[in-house]
């Protein structure tokens, strides 16, 4: 597997930004510059992260692609689409975005997100980002959420059926989709499903842990990797097993004090 975090640390140049990167035990990064800067810093980037041997995991996307109001939605795919072609220049494992929500927070859980205009708003969003970047080198992936499409596995597989394109392509949140008192306490069984169904689709993966709180009702809460309960090494073994150079992106912390705690945490305990 090749360690990552979501982070680009705090630095001055691109070689600064790639020898943390290095020192910090990664060999996979997340791109810290997007495709509306300039192309001399894209450029920059990408040389160093060659040079210092980091694959390019993800090109982080994080816009509302289903947007209600029209100019909004064409803003926001006209950038998933300039990201997955910036993703396709690098060479990256992917491009990664969210489906969308349907409703005022870009990322908000709405009852209208599992309707079926929903779905087939969501697919043909991804045929129409795919199709207009035209990309050969890289892939777009939706990242799985606990309330928008795809939620699990099985989802996961019909979306990609019903979507029927060769770019489109898995990225693996596996706390993401912990979204059920048998997923948690099943968990070995459920990143079986996952590395079973979805196998050698998936491109990159999010490290992160999930904690149940002894409160009415059901409450899992995210949190860093070692502060709940997750089975993460069976979980980073099992992606292992499917790609040795499979990206494990550390995500959602605030601080680089925190990236730089949780990946020694990672690296300790882990692999």
């Amino acid at each position: 597997m090749r360690l990552g975090t979501s982070s680009p640390l705090r630095h001055g140049s691109a070689e600064e930004w790639a020898e943390q990167q290095v020192t910090l035990g990664c060999r996979a990064v997340v791109f810290p510059v997007q495709s509306n800067e300039c192309h001399e810093k894209i450029d920059a980037y990408k040389k160093a992260a060659k040079e210092h041997d980091l694959m390019i995991a993800e090109v982080g996307i994080w816009r509302n692609a289903l947007a209600s109001d029209p100019d909004e939605r064409k803003r926001m795919r006209d950038y998933c689409v300039a990201q997955l072609q910036l993703a396709d220049y690098l060479g990256a494992r992917c491009a990664v975005n969210v489906a969308g929500a349907f409703g005022p927070v870009w990322d908000g859980h709405y009852k209208e997100n599992f309707t079926k205009e929903a779905r087939r708003q969501t697919v043909e969003m991804v045929q129409d980002i795919i199709d207009r970047a035209e990309v050969k080198n890289t892939y777009f992936t939706l990242e799985p959420m606990p309330w928008m499409i795809p939620t699990g596995p099985e989802d996961y597989l019909r979306l990609i059926e019903e979507v029927n394109r060769d770019r489109f392509a898995v990225h693996m949140d596996i706390i993401n989709m912990t979204n059920s008192a048998d997923r948690y306490f099943n968990a070995e069984e459920f990143v079986d499903k996952c590395a079973s169904l979805l196998g050698n689709r998936i491109r990159s993966c999010h490290i992160k842990d999930v904690h149940l709180n002894e409160k009415y009702t059901l409450q899992l809460e995210e949190c860093a990797p070692g502060c709940g309960e997750f089975p993460l090494k069976y979980y980073v073994q099992k992606m292992n097993e499917i790609d040795p150079d499979m990206p494990i992106i550390l995500e959602h912390l605030n601080t680089d004090e925190e990236y730089i705690k949780y990946m020694e945490y990672i690296k300790n305990n882990l692999i």
